[in-house]
């Protein structure tokens, strides 16, 4: 597959829908989507068919979709699966933003296909959708033992931590040109070699 055949169509933040999750740090792939939306002005509204919030818009000259699930992360899958499958957008076409564990603050990775990684939100969407798709992994780091993963998750980032992963999803957004335009190494080599 050339690049040329992922330009993308659909983009989707991950996280949960309410006012005492929106500052946590499972919410990191909304905070990308909604940056993306502000930035090209799309609007964002509710959309009680695919329990979700989207929006539809050009992206550097493309017309692209945002989609935020409100199903809770670990039903993404029933908001993302038949939204991509209504409006017929191939999995290679779709970006989904996530927070990511194994990743310091800081750090910002791209990846294409793979595993669902134990991600709660990932492992409602692969086994329906497929695994060939964008991955913008937005870490939020480890607290250091399984037991705390749910509260570290749930629980607001300490600002210097937020700073960093704010600074991530920055570096992220000012590479959108060439996402879009399915130039994916380019877009993975800038993302990838980010470093603060």
């Amino acid at each position: 597959m050339s690049d040329r055949d992922q330009s993308l169509s659909l983009i989707v933040g991950l996280g949960n829908p309410g006012a005492e999750y929106a500052q946590t740090r499972h919410n990191a792939g909304f905070w990308y989507v909604e940056q993306l939306a502000d930035r090209y002005n799309i609007q964002l509204k509710n959309d009680s068919k695919y329990h979700a919030i989207s929006g539809r818009g050009q992206i550097e000259g493309r017309d692209v979709r945002l989609l935020l699930p409100l199903t809770y992360m670990n039903r993404s899958g029933q908001s993302v699966v038949p939204f991509a499958k209504f409006y017929q957008i191939p999995t290679q076409n779709i970006l989904i933003a996530h927070d990511e564990l194994d990743m310091n603050p800081g750090v910002i990775r791209l990846k294409n296909g793979g595993g669902h990684g134990g991600h709660n939100g990932l492992k409602d969407i692969v086994p329906h959708l497929g695994a060939d798709f964008l991955r913008l992994r937005i870490g939020i780091g480890h607290p250091g033992s399984k037991e705390r993963v749910s509260g570290h998750v749930l629980s607001k980032a300490p600002s210097a931590e937020q700073t960093l992963i704010d600074q991530a999803i920055d570096h992220a957004l000012a590479q959108t040109k060439a996402l879009i335009n399915g130039d994916v190494a380019q877009a993975m080599n800038a993302i990838n070699a980010f470093k603060i």
